[in-house]
């Protein structure tokens, strides 16, 4: 896949919800990684979850970013972050 395809991203609520709780400087570098996934989304401290076919997290410090590709249709949807515990995974 490209880096120069026109991907549309898409939000879920839930992680708005999520930066709301947190402390202001690290929601904004959540959000700041959230908004340059779009440009490269196979670009930085990424992995491909296991047993998913197109869902991926990054990784912002002790967050974790959790995305998914859909290539058909040019789209990006960040479904979920959370703070990265013993138990995330």
């Amino acid at each position: 896949m490209s880096s120069k395809i026109n991907w549309v991203l898409q939000i879920d609520y839930s992680v708005y919800k999520f930066c709301a709780k947190v402390p202001k400087t690290d929601a904004r570098r959540i959000f700041e990684a959230i908004k340059k996934i779009p440009t490269n989304p196979f670009f930085g401290d990424i992995q491909k979850m296991k047993g998913e076919e197109n869902s991926w997290r990054k990784r912002v410090g002790n967050y974790r970013i959790f995305y998914e590709i859909i290539s058909k249709e040019n789209i990006i949807y960040v479904y979920e972050a959370k703070r990265r515990t013993s138990s995330t995974y």
